[in-house]
Formats: C-alpha cells, sequence, structure tokens
C-alpha cells in the first residue's frame, strides 16, 4: 500500500506558506505520496467545514495514511480521527505547535474568540483518538506567541505523543520566518517507518 502523508495548515495559513511545501519535497523524495489541501474559509475555520474537507481529501482511511498539522491544523485532524469508525486506524501524527488546552494573544474581536472558543470547547474524546492514532509526535517553541507549553500536558497524557520543544522559533509560521523545521521531518519519517 501506498504511505500517504496530509499536511494541513494552521488558521489563515495558505497551503503554499512557509515549511508545508519544504516537508512535501523532502517526504516526496523518499517514495511518500504527498497531499496539502487548502482548507476552506482560512480565516474562519470551524471544526463543521474544516474536518469534513480533510475527510474528503482523505477519502478511505487506512494505517498508511499520516498526518502533520500545524496549530488549527492539529485540532483538525485530532477531530478528524476521531471521526474513524471503529476498528479503523490512522499511521500517525506529527502536530505541530499544537493546542488543546489554551491560546494566548489572539485578537479580541469577537469572531476571533468564537473560533477560539468554539475548538478549545468543543470536546474531544481522546480515548477514541488514541486507539485510532498509534503513534504521535507534538513540536512545540518555547517562544510561541499563541500556544503556550503547558499545551504539551495534553499530548503526552492523552495521546502518548512524543513531545520535542523546538528554541526560538515561534508559531513557525512566516511571521516567524520560518522556511525549514528539521524535526518535523525526521518526527515524520520515523513514524512512517
Amino acid at each position: 500500500m501506498i504511505r500517504r502523508v496530509f499536511i494541513v495548515h494552521r488558521w489563515g495559513g495558505l497551503a503554499t506558506d512557509n515549511w508545508y511545501q519544504w516537508l512535501s519535497t523532502e517526504l516526496e523524495k523518499e517514495g511518500i505520496e504527498v497531499h496539502v489541501p487548502q482548507m476552506p474559509q482560512t480565516d474562519t475555520p470551524h471544526i463543521a467545514t474544516w474536518v469534513p474537507a480533510l475527510a474528503t481529501v482523505v477519502g478511505t482511511p487506512d494505517e498508511q495514511a499520516y498526518f502533520v498539522g500545524h496549530s488549527v491544523g492539529c485540532s483538525t485532524v485530532l477531530r478528524y480521527i476521531e471521526s474513524l469508525s471503529e476498528g479503523t486506524k490512522a499511521g500517525g501524527a506529527v502536530f505541530v505547535a499544537p493546542w488543546a488546552k489554551s491560546l494566548t494573544n489572539l485578537e479580541d474581536d469577537e469572531e476571533t474568540q468564537t473560533i477560539a472558543k468554539e475548538w478549545l470547547d468543543t470536546p474531544i474524546d481522546f480515548a477514541k483518538v488514541r486507539v485510532r492514532l498509534p503513534k504521535s509526535v507534538a513540536i512545540f517553541s518555547d517562544n510561541d506567541k499563541f500556544v503556550p507549553l503547558d499545551n504539551q500536558e495534553v499530548f503526552r497524557d492523552k495521546f502518548n505523543s512524543k513531545i520535542i520543544i523546538e528554541h526560538g522559533l515561534g508559531h513557525m509560521s512566516p511571521d516567524d520566518d520560518v522556511e525549514q523545521v528539521p524535526s518535523i521531518l525526521s518526527s515524520a519519517l520515523s513514524l512512517l517507518e
């Protein structure tokens, strides 16, 4: 079976942003099929639109399907995996700047606050995700202005994710001038072994 990787971009992001295309190219060199879908309404991401959009791109899920999520893309991947039917598993996931517990320094406008609250307050069945996601890595930066490091507890304790703390990479977005993150590539390749 063909190993497939799905890279899910961040809130307000584009499929062509910063390290997504670099990672895609590096994985393709290893003979891996890579998909970097442009998610709908990127400035106003909602569970009801992003999770079905990812499901459409994945098609039939199997243990050769792997995921790399960035920021809200991580939450999208978690909710997609939670939605898989009993007995269906994904191969693994790399979560980059993931949040499941708290966010900081968001814009004060009502729409931004409402969107963040939706993602943070809608429960995830952690047990379902853990059964359907046998291995994962969560990568944080020690100076991410949006994602406090307390989010690592959820990924370590609920999903048994390997935790990596990068130094000085911010939210790993274009604003942080981050074009390549070697730990994302090495983590993805280790899951695919």
